[in-house]
């Protein structure tokens, strides 16, 4: 049973960070009637990060998978489920570790702000916890085949239309910076990084449109569109 939703930048898949904390992205978690009471959260805000455990509920209907194929090993080798963060589990749940901001309490309602998201749009949250750092950071952990955070692969410049677009949004200048952020991780399909193309890339990001084509190591940003105009 979902006891909130969470409101964030990505209304599709594509493009959205594969582990949280990798962009500095923000989003609201916006508490279901039964669980907006404020003296649910008497205490939270002298935590940093809290724990999201949601549903990855885009892929309930596809079911779920005994091997999959890691995008960190570039889509060739295949893993054991449990040995990954596939969204294709047999209960669908996820966990993410996220920055605490605030928490906004307007006309009775609770609202939890907070940054590093890496869930798709409208996803539901089935509970949240404080990280405590003591325990749930293990210092001598070993981390498999994702053993270290993955590097920004591309290099970002914006074309002078895009860069024009822009300048003509409100908070055009974060919005720049999110884009940049996650291009730079490139979020192509593994065997299109290794395959010559002047195809464009493209993602929707709030309310727009982002277009982007790759050579040779750089990502030119060449469209910011607003959708429905």
């Amino acid at each position: 049973m979902p006891i909130a939703y969470i409101r964030t930048p990505f209304p599709e898949k594509f493009g959205i960070p594969r582990q949280p904390g990798l962009v500095d992205a923000s989003g609201v978690v916006e508490m279901q009637p039964d669980f907006d009471k404020p003296e649910l959260f008497d205490g939270l805000e002298t935590f940093s990060h809290i724990w999201i455990s949601f549903i990855f509920h885009q892929c309930i209907g596809q079911g779920w998978r005994r091997r999959v194929r890691p995008p960190r090993l570039g889509g060739n080798q295949s893993m054991g489920v449990f040995a990954t963060r596939s969204p294709f589990r047999p209960n669908h749940l996820g966990l993410s570790v996220v920055r605490l901001e605030r928490i906004a309490v307007a006309q009775g309602r609770v609202r939890l702000h907070v940054r590093g998201v890496d869930l798709l749009d409208g996803t539901p949250v089935v509970d949240i916890k404080p990280y405590l750092p003591y325990v749930d950071r293990v210092e001598d952990a070993a981390g498999g085949f994702a053993f270290e955070r993955p590097e920004s692969r591309l290099e970002v410049v914006f074309a002078l239309s895009a860069e024009n677009q822009l300048r003509q949004l409100p908070g055009g200048k974060t919005l720049k910076s999110l884009i940049e952020q996650l291009v730079a991780l490139d979020p192509r399909p593994a065997y299109q990084k290794t395959t010559a193309t002047d195809r464009s890339y493209g993602m929707h990001l709030e309310n727009c449109n982002i277009r982007w084509r790759v050579e040779a190591g750089r990502a030119t940003v060449i469209a910011v569109e607003v959708m429905g105009q």
